[in-house]
């Protein structure tokens, strides 16, 4: 897969996980502690897609690897809230594991991408 083939396949794929989380937080219960959680997880999943879009316009090598740095970190506290919700019990852990599943994918995707970037452009 040619690069820019591949970057609109990871703009399409974390726009589709933002939406998959807006799911998953409209399923959550209506309690204090839920709605802390989900605006900690909406801001956050939604920051994968953004960032990450911004690091593909990005003007230089070393602004794309700082974008991509923003994006591991953002999706890494997604799995972070995601696993606060799994682990309070606040929705059954099958209904949520699919979507923990695809941000540690999208984790993993995003680090060797700076990796391979870094590694190439030294």
């Amino acid at each position: 897969m040619e690069n820019r083939e591949f970057a609109e396949a990871m703009q399409r794929r974390t726009k589709q996980y933002a939406l998959r989380t807006f799911k998953l937080i409209e399923a959550l219960p209506r309690t204090a502690v839920a709605r802390v959680i989900a605006q900690q997880l909406i801001r956050a999943a939604t920051s994968i897609g953004a960032n990450y879009r911004a690091a593909c316009r990005a003007r230089s090598i070393a602004e794309f690897t700082a974008k991509l740095g923003i994006v591991i970190e953002e999706a890494d506290e997604c799995i972070y809230w995601v696993e606060l919700i799994i682990e309070g019990k606040l929705l059954r852990r099958e209904l949520v594991e699919s979507l923990l599943r695809e941000t540690r994918e999208l984790l993993a995707v995003m680090i060797s991408a700076r990796k391979t970037t870094q590694r190439t452009h030294r």
